[in-house]
């Protein structure tokens, strides 16, 4: 395949720098994929659960309570179900529950007379729970993706990040785990492998749903499920597709991200999660057509509430200029649990820094959470002080917890200390000026760029789209927007094409760069570039982050 230069310029920053590495980047039919077998547990995993299949005993998979969850727990069941087992599932109460495994819902599956649980994308920090589950003689099959912390729970746990797996990723989400679990009992029964590829289109959902990193295996797992995706003959994304207003055959990993992944989040958040797994599994096209509309009106009401929150949040943070405050903390008495976790994403995107929202829950008990940007592993920093929570988990950018009121006091100071100390000694990790990749001179700029950057899909984690920087001079704004909060910019490049440039962000500090920067000066302008259509017209426009000054 021949390349532009520019194209391989970003691939080796990437660290894709081999031949052989590019080849297979930029393949539509990746390769690169590893024995289920090499998972730590995985061969007395697939001994368990057929044993418990061959005794007719009762199965129940056990769930988180998001995306990665639901598309876990879907695709368990279908092959579950292929083996002939007796299986259900279990997705907890966001509100009622909290995320994880607990005592509580474990004493009524064996009250329903199951002999095995299976979670999947939770469990691996469960230590209490699985002692419980031995007590009253369940067998508890644990396959999670997250961080493991000191202690390990006593049963079979199948887990990359597990200090005894060779796995060579450690990175997959809990629905690619899941996937490796069902990988490994189609081929030791000899099932069809159409069992495992008509559940692709979940994986693919899953994947890059939960923002792991889309790079090595989860970028096979993302590639084959959104060709997947786009043909599949599941009913209820098919209902979910059709209401959302996506197109099959153009539905890419940003349409999964910001339409179908929060749809089928807005059920747990806003109702429960037992929702979007019902659609995902139903075979009913008028049951699939009724839960689709259901998921939209729970992301209509999951919108309306979080931005609600967000404001209040910033009317608490207001004047929040702190230069020596590295986080930012937010306790709010009243606030629905089920999108602190975004509003919390947001402070964490306007302040740079990591965020934390704590809410009161009951009985002097609050839930928390918290997100933070990359260069701070959020998870590493609260995890030297677990014992002040109830429960924790979570991993780099993301966690959860849950905390006694009485603590929030030394929560903060930990948060203080710890963020200082990581200040002082790599303040880099707090800077988050948007660099470019690679800067483009004006010949560049072709649809034949855009192409070839396309082939770089899918785009997430540690594999995001380009960032491009470009020389532009003699800028004419003007303001788009009901209120005018966004900016039009119609410049030229070096070689005297025009580009239009957008900006949806930062628009009266553009404006005032671009307007001291006339007759001809250049300045550098950040983005993403795209190719738009409009009026059967296609064209170049870049979307802008940033611009700077000579």
């Amino acid at each position: 395949m021949e390349l532009n230069p520019k194209i391989i310029e970003i691939l080796n920053k990437r660290g894709v720098i081999s031949e052989e590495d590019i080849n297979e980047f930029l393949s539509d039919k990746p390769q690169r994929t590893y024995d289920p077998f090499l998972l730590h547990d995985m061969e007395a995993g697939v001994d368990l659960i057929l044993s418990a299949i061959d005794s007719g005993e009762k199965i129940c998979i056990y769930g988180d309570y998001d995306t990665d969850g639901v598309t876990s727990v879907s695709l368990l069941r279908d092959v579950l179900l292929e083996l002939g087992a007796d299986v259900s599932y279990y997705i907890p109460s966001r509100f009622d529950e909290g995320y994880g495994l607990n005592k509580s819902a474990l004493d009524k599956i064996k009250a329903a007379g199951t002999n095995l649980v299976i979670t999947v994308d939770c469990g691996c920090t469960s230590v209490e729970e699985a002692r419980h589950a031995k007590e009253i003689g369940l067998d508890l099959l644990i396959t999670d993706h997250h961080a493991i912390r000191d202690e390990i729970p006593d049963c079979l746990l199948i887990d990359p990040q597990h200090p005894d797996c060779n796995y060579p990723f450690k990175y997959l989400a809990g629905v690619g785990v899941a996937f490796k679990l069902a990988q490994a009992l189609v081929e030791t029964v000899g099932l069809s492998k159409h069992v495992l590829t008509r559940n692709l289109d979940l994986v693919g959902i899953g994947t890059i749903g939960d923002i792991v990193p889309l790079v090595d295996e989860n970028r096979t797992l993302a590639k084959y499920g959104l060709r997947a995706l786009n043909i599949t003959e599941r009913v209820g994304l098919k209902a979910l597709i059709e209401k959302t207003g996506l197109k099959p055959g153009e539905i890419n990993s940003k349409l999964v991200s910001f339409v179908i992944v929060p749809h089928i989040n807005a059920a747990g958040r806003m109702e429960d999660a037992t929702l979007a797994a019902r659609l995902m599994q139903t075979g009913e096209p008028e049951r699939a057509a009724e839960m689709a509309e259901r998921l939209m009106e729970c992301n209509k009401r999951r919108r309306s509430v979080q931005d609600e929150l967000v404001k209040d949040s910033e009317i608490l943070l207001d004047g929040y200029n702190d230069e020596n405050r590295h986080y930012v903390f937010v306790k709010l008495e009243s606030a629905h649990e089920g999108v602190i976790g975004i509003v919390a994403g947001r402070l964490k995107d306007k302040y740079k820094l990591p965020a934390i929202i704590v809410t009161a829950i009951e009985d002097g008990l609050y839930k928390g959470t918290g997100r933070s940007p990359d260069g701070v592993n959020l998870f590493a920093l609260l995890n030297k002080h677990s014992d002040l929570f109830l429960r924790f988990g979570g991993h780099a950018a993301a966690c959860g917890f849950t905390i006694e009121g009485s603590k929030l006091g030394e929560l903060e100071d930990a948060l203080k200390k710890e963020t200082e100390e990581l200040y002082n000694t790599n303040e880099e990790a707090f800077h988050h000026r948007i660099n470019p990749e690679v800067v483009l001179d004006g010949v560049d700029v072709d649809f034949e760029f855009i192409r070839l950057q396309n082939k770089l899909e899918p785009f997430g984690k540690d594999n995001p789209r380009p960032v491009i920087g470009l020389k532009i001079k003699n800028p004419a704004c003007s303001r788009m927007g009901q209120e005018g909060q966004f900016l039009r910019v119609n410049a030229y490049m070096d070689n005297g094409g025009q580009i239009r440039c957008l900006d949806f962000k930062n628009a009266d500090r553009t404006e005032a760069i671009l307007e001291k920067n006339v007759n001809d000066s250049y300045v550098e302008a950040v983005g993403f570039l795209e190719s738009q259509t409009w009026n059967d017209r296609e064209y170049i426009q870049l979307n802008l982050e940033d611009i700077r000054e000579n």
